[in-house]
């Protein structure tokens, strides 16, 4: 009521984070308190026939990493695993921050789901987790690699690796080889790890459009 000047009869858009989406009109104005009327409502809103985990390292500079994220909630993406690799530089995160970021993306972008931030898990936990869809690596190191554009089925869940800005080391990318990971490249490019993350992203959204 005080930041936006809204006042009685003004409508708003509601969503809890799990895909229900509702409008709702203002019956109330009060400075100190809003009451609202739900008109419409709509449930599973914007759900999607696939689900897209990014395990990315969080960035030395964390605003790197929430920019990632806020741009990564917009445009699609389900899980978030903040992963510390061999050579991860930060290996903490304020995870209530994140959060933050995220909420105020799916307000911007008009989605109903929230994506889930997980636990910050060791490169070895994630890779040896099971899961059942398609399974990357985005590394920088030579060797043998697919472009991920042309490696994405659609409708499949799928799961990414994005390392710190350091990469990943040779032998965790044998052991994600090992577990069934396929080595993708996002380009000629070398890109950083927020960046790299991002491709990824939109590469697999667009693979679903």
């Amino acid at each position: 009521m005080r930041v936006l000047r809204l006042v009685e009869g003004d409508t708003l858009n509601l969503v809890d984070g799990k895909g229900l989406f509702c409008e709702a009109v203002i019956t109330s104005a009060n400075p100190k308190a809003c009451e609202l009327k739900i008109v419409d409502k709509k449930s599973h809103f914007g759900k999607r026939e696939f689900r897209l985990t990014m395990a990315v390292s969080p960035t030395k500079n964390i605003d790197r990493y929430e920019w990632f994220l806020e741009k990564a909630t917009e445009i699609g993406i389900d899980a978030i695993i903040p992963l510390i690799g061999r050579y991860s530089e930060r290996k903490e995160i304020k995870s209530e921050r994140l959060e933050k970021v995220m909420i105020s993306a799916i307000k911007q972008s008009i989605k109903a789901y929230l994506p889930q931030l997980q636990q910050t898990q060791s490169f070895k936990t994630v890779v040896k987790t099971p899961f059942l869809g398609q399974k990357f690596i985005a590394h920088c190191s030579e060797g043998e690699k697919v472009l991920l554009r042309d490696a994405v089925v659609k409708g499949k869940d799928v799961l990414i690796l994005v390392g710190p800005e350091g990469d990943f080391s040779t032998e965790e990318v044998e052991s994600a080889i090992i577990e069934g990971f396929i080595p993708v490249s996002l380009g000629e490019a070398r890109l950083r790890t927020e960046t790299a993350a991002l491709v990824a992203c939109h590469t697999v959204n667009l693979i679903n459009q």
